[in-house]
């Protein structure tokens, strides 16, 4: 899991949790391929930080006072567009993580992330490469699943869910939408074949996690 490289790479840690930077600063620092240069606690330290010294990859946390990470990454990106970007958060929304990389951060780890793998993610993106940790690769992949199942069900089907999500009972939902209960009973047994689950729960858990319990 290494690369050869003429240098270490200069790597900035941006967190408002001290303990958080000394655990980083003592683990990474074990590492020869990588030498932290500084820190910063906010958006305007780390651009004042980028503003006085050479840094080729930043750690990026996303929730921080003042500026945040959203806000830093978009002063960031025109000002310093050498400079790699490797968001470190909590947060596992693919919404998140989507939104960080199209506004131009280089990878996203999860705060879980081990050392080693840590390590490869920031020499990765310091050679110019994309990276997702292997926890945020497969939330990502959960999506794009969810995605095909999503474009699978019908208006009707999703309209269905939605209230079943709403825990709207079957003589409710064929009230609601002028069908009957049979009529109910069959498109909850379509989705849940369609949806891959085994019972009204999980079509709740689906519904609530993609967004199907808002307004079409």
């Amino acid at each position: 899991m290494n690369y050869d490289t003429e240098a270490p790479i200069r790597l900035l840690i941006a967190d408002d949790h001290p303990l958080i930077i000394d655990g980083l600063r003592t683990s990474l620092s074990r590492d020869e391929s990588v030498n932290i240069v500084t820190h910063a606690t906010n958006g305007s330290e780390v651009l004042d930080a980028l503003r006085k010294q050479d840094v080729d990859v930043i750690l990026l946390d996303i929730n921080m006072p003042g500026m945040n990470g959203f806000e830093t990454l978009k002063k960031i990106v025109p000002e310093f567009p050498e400079v790699k970007i490797l968001i470190l958060s909590m947060y596992d929304k693919p919404e998140f993580i989507h939104s960080l990389i199209e506004n131009g951060a280089s990878g996203y780890l999860l705060k879980n992330t081990n050392r080693d793998e840590m390590i490869y993610a920031i020499q990765k993106v310091h050679h110019g490469n994309i990276y997702f940790s292997e926890e945020v690769k497969r939330i990502l992949k959960k999506e794009e699943e969810a995605a095909g199942h999503h474009e699978q069900l019908t208006k009707r089907e999703k309209e269905i869910l939605k209230l079943i999500a709403q825990e709207k009972t079957t003589s409710e939902i064929a009230e609601m939408l002028f069908i009957s209960t049979h009529t109910v009973d069959t498109h909850r047994k379509n989705l849940l074949a369609k949806l891959g689950v085994k019972n009204a729960a999980g079509l709740v858990k689906f519904a609530i996690e993609y967004g199907i319990t808002r307004d079409f």
